[in-house]
């Protein structure tokens, strides 16, 4: 096995990213940008075309997440969104996507690829949808979606000879229960200060 320097590249904009998310910092979404934008070369050549294309959505919804962050601000006062808990009319609309976001993924990868893994790298897909939505708007639940994706993709990288990859993956399921843990603690003090 050789070393791939964009599998190397890669992981090495990947931990910067994630330390940045934890963080809550909006360069996150810089990063966001480039290594997804790099990330679409690297799962193509390894096949995993329902990832190249998760990476193709990653570069334009970290601009996206970028104009949230920046511009966004709370209707009661001028201030950036909170780190707050998913409100629960957005569990059955959120469960919906994913699952229509599957299915379709699915149906791509088995009728226009010669995918060999079109069920997890599908699935893996529609999560990070919903994932990504729900960092934009800072709900303390998207990191429990990460860790889902994350877990399944440390598996896929392996299986698909990609292995810096799966080991930065493997380190973000470490990372996202820790990140779960600070941000709920964090919005617990922002329910609290609404109060």
């Amino acid at each position: 096995m050789t070393l791939d320097w964009l599998d190397i590249l890669t992981t090495i904009l990947g931990l910067i990213y994630i330390w940045l998310e934890y963080r809550a910092h909006i360069a996150l979404w810089v990063i966001g940008i480039i290594m997804p934008a790099l990330d679409i070369i690297l799962y193509w050549q390894h096949g995993l075309y329902g990832d190249a294309g998760m990476a193709c959505y990653y570069t334009l919804a970290a601009f996206y997440g970028l104009y949230i962050w920046k511009f966004k601000k709370t209707r009661k006062k001028k201030e950036s969104l909170p780190i707050i808990f998913m409100p629960r009319n957005q569990y059955l609309p959120s469960l919906l996507f994913f699952l229509i976001s599957w299915g379709l993924i699915y149906y791509i990868l088995v009728t226009w690829t010669n995918s060999t893994v079109p069920l997890l790298d599908s699935f893996t897909n529609a999560v990070s949808f919903v994932a990504l939505w729900a960092l934009a708007r800072k709900y303390v639940e998207q990191w429990i979606f990460w860790i889902i994706v994350d877990a399944v993709c440390t598996f896929l990288y392996i299986q698909k000879g990609i292995p810096f990859k799966a080991m930065l993956y493997g380190l973000y399921v470490v990372i996202a229960i820790a990140g779960y843990r600070k941000w709920k603690s964090v919005a617990k003090t922002v329910k609290r200060d609404q109060k």
